[in-house]
């Protein structure tokens, strides 16, 4: 029976976390009735950085269940960075590991199938959505237009599938050589290769507290995924430029015939149309490129994704991580 880790990242989830906690301590004694997983599995809850009363539940939910334990991170560094400080904390101490959002809305009944899945020899399990009957039409178009749209850009995702998935150990080690700072781990977990598989599930909706993707950080993550996978916008500009030197030569011509036919004033619509047009152009094609240079000056500082304050686990445990760290 190999150890199983369950990857909870928090952020202000003081509305849902006691009940959560609950449903997952259930699941992890299940899971070790039935013999699938090791007597010592449990549930590690990422406080990225909460405003509320997050962390003081963490420490309480920790006393509560032996199986429960807690990172407290100094900061808040965004859903993905906390992410990749649990698995980072847990890669060395665990045989596999489980990450799934605080709020539950992804079915933890998909969790003993991804079990049997890593049982049976898979090392990569990825929860996929079977429908998204739960999601109002707007999420649900704009969220099926980001997958198709990361697709033509070259990035390699898996439809339908958040950050609800099973790694084994050494596919969690080898995401850690992963060094950028910039992450999109729905990105990078499919570049690692190893046998995979998926698990559909249908998504709950949410029963207490505020979705922490607004459509701002919706657009935000959508951005962060395709600069950091795909250098096809910078292709783009370049079609821009030659688009622009054929609708330029159309204009001209058609100022022209305006001229002639006397139904424009001279010389204003041709002078209007360069400025208006290509200024904004330019402004868009420097933004474009600018955004790669700053990416590359956040990667070449190298600073650190996440800084501990806390970390509420078994002493063994954590002599464990610090001896192979």
């Amino acid at each position: 029976m190999d150890r199983l880790i369950i990857i909870v990242p928090c952020f202000n989830e003081e509305e849902v976390l006691p009940n959560s906690t609950k449903q997952l301590v259930d699941v992890i004694n299940n899971l070790k009735e039935k013999g699938k997983i090791a007597p010592n599995s449990g549930i590690l809850l990422v406080n990225d950085g909460s405003r509320d009363k997050t962390w003081e539940l963490i420490k309480k939910e920790n006393k509560k269940y032996n199986c429960v334990y807690g990172l407290n991170l100094a900061a808040n560094v965004g859903h993905q960075n906390a992410l990749f400080a649990g698995i980072d904390c847990t890669k060395d101490i665990c045989d596999f590991s489980i990450s799934i959002d605080a709020d539950l809305q992804d079915d933890i009944l998909a969790i003993e199938k991804m079990v049997d899945k890593y049982n049976s020899g898979t090392d990569i399990v990825y929860g996929v959505r079977s429908d998204r009957k739960s999601d109002s039409f707007f999420k649900r178009t704009t969220a099926q237009g980001f997958y198709k749209f990361m697709s033509a850009m070259g990035v390699k995702t898996i439809y339908n599938h958040a950050d609800f998935r099973l790694m084994s150990s050494r596919a969690m080690k080898q995401l850690c050589c992963y060094k950028e700072r910039n992450l999109f781990l729905r990105g990078i977990v499919p570049e690692i290769g190893y046998k995979t598989d998926t698990v559909e599930y249908s998504r709950k909706p949410r029963t207490a507290g505020k979705s922490k993707y607004p459509f701002k950080k919706m657009l935000n993550f959508a951005w962060q995924g395709i600069t950091s996978f795909s250098i096809k916008p910078i292709s783009v500009i370049s079609f821009l430029g030659a688009s622009i030197i054929f609708f330029s030569i159309i204009a001209f011509i058609y100022t022209l015939i305006s001229y002639f036919l006397k139904h424009t004033q001279p010389g204003w619509s041709s002078l209007m149309i360069s400025i208006w047009f290509l200024g904004g152009v330019q402004l868009f094609a420097i933004g474009m490129i600018g955004q790669y240079v700053g990416k590359i000056y956040i990667e070449s500082k190298e600073r650190p994704r996440y800084n501990i304050e806390e970390l509420l686990m078994d002493d063994k445990d954590k002599d464990k991580d610090k001896d192979k760290k």
